[in-house]
């Protein structure tokens, strides 16, 4: 009996764990995470089993004001991350076109963290977001952008994030009084992976940009670890008591 409940601790303890990390490589499938599609059904986004880092990669070739890879479904990625402590967010990017006007440009690369159970003022959801990169076709080949959250409890924002869910008058947009960096970790709809940075606009430009191996790293609680050492310590004394008979 002893040795039923240390395993079904160790199980859970390891569940937690691994619920705390994620990859998507595109191997088996999109995986929820979807492009910019086109309005006049030029271009578009998918699939391309010919450009992946180590696996296929999902493709965006698109004229439009900018291009987003989200995701709304897939819980390993939508979820709570409040549950731990500190995450890490990860994208490999391979930028081989943005133009305007044929003239090449860059353009940032922001993850955008989505609420949309919570909005107010008239928006579609509030958010926090920050830049983790610039899209570059000069640069060349596959880039590597990631971004640590240290403290996923934190009220105010952290340096270099900033807040969606309400707007000044000119337009320039704010974290909502009534919410908090961590009450909108805590009620993640959506992530994003976007060129549309909040309070900022551009015209129509010419992408060809392709993303893989997206990644979510979390740091689980004290409490997992603590959960993992009873479980290790009943299997411990489990196998003394059985050597000692």
């Amino acid at each position: 009996m002893k040795m039923k409940q240390a395993y079904m601790v160790l199980a859970m303890a390891f569940a937690a764990g691994s619920a705390a990390a994620a990859t998507t490589d595109f191997s088996s499938g999109a995986q929820g995470w979807e492009g910019t599609q086109p309005a006049n059904g030029v271009g578009g986004s998918g699939i391309d089993t010919s450009l992946g880092n180590d696996a296929p990669a999902y493709r965006t070739i698109i004229n439009n004001f900018g291009i987003s890879f989200t995701n709304s479904t897939n819980t390993d990625f939508v979820r709570d991350y409040t549950a731990s402590s500190s995450v890490t967010f990860g994208i490999d990017v391979l930028t081989q076109q943005v133009r305007f006007f044929n003239s090449d440009v860059t353009r940032d690369l922001v993850l955008e963290l989505r609420d949309y159970d919570n909005a107010s003022n008239g928006l579609p959801y509030t958010s926090v977001w920050t830049r983790i990169g610039t899209l570059d076709a000069s640069v060349g080949g596959w880039q590597h952008f990631s971004v640590t959250i240290d403290d996923t409890s934190a009220i105010g924002l952290p340096s270099g994030w900033g807040g969606y869910g309400a707007e000044t008058s000119d337009g320039t947009p704010y974290l909502p009084e009534d919410r908090t960096f961590a009450s909108v970790l805590a009620g993640v709809d959506e992530i994003a992976f976007t060129t549309y940075t909040p309070g900022f606009a551009y015209g129509f430009t010419d992408f060809d940009v392709a993303v893989d191996n997206i990644t979510v790293s979390a740091v689980p609680e004290p409490g997992t670890y603590a959960m993992m050492l009873a479980g290790l310590g009943l299997l411990g004394a489990a196998a003394r008591r059985r050597k000692a008979a």
